[in-house]
């Protein structure tokens, strides 16, 4: 254990997250998310049983959001729904967001498929155990200034 950091952050994952660079993307998806196959030999850390917003929360206790973009979170759109459709799991990652002073016009809401294209981007991938479908989220790390 170390203090002040959230217990739900396995030593691997800090090890991933401390290893990216600002700039870089972390994908946090859902139970039935291919990781396997589209992390494309890049890390996947495993946190089963936990929501996305709960993993979410915990990887966004060690990395700030990257200021030089202009939407450093995203999630997975469902399909055939507008942009301002989110569901309960979406909702839950930007009220989480909210709480840490990130405004909503911040979070893109992404179409599926070229939500598959962003995340052959990430760095790294941790697949939550979110159940519902499109629990899938990214975050771009920025720079950490101390």
């Amino acid at each position: 254990m170390l203090k002040g950091i959230d217990p739900l952050l396995t030593p691997e994952l800090l090890m991933h997250l401390s290893a990216m660079g600002h700039g870089e993307w972390v994908a946090v998806v859902d139970a039935n998310f291919t990781a396997d196959f589209l992390s494309h030999g890049k890390p996947v850390v495993r946190l089963p049983g936990n929501s996305l917003a709960r993993v979410s929360q915990a990887v966004l206790s060690v990395i700030p959001l990257a200021e030089d973009v202009p939407q450093p979170a995203a999630y997975m759109r469902v399909c055939h729904t507008d942009a301002s459709h989110r569901t309960a799991a979406h909702q839950a990652v930007v009220d989480c967001l909210g709480k840490e002073g990130v405004p909503e016009q911040r979070v893109e809401g992404v179409e599926r498929f070229a939500f598959y294209d962003k995340i052959k981007g990430a760095s790294l991938i941790v697949q939550s155990g979110e159940a519902t479908a499109y629990g899938n989220a990214m975050f771009c790390k920025g720079v950490i200034l101390n």
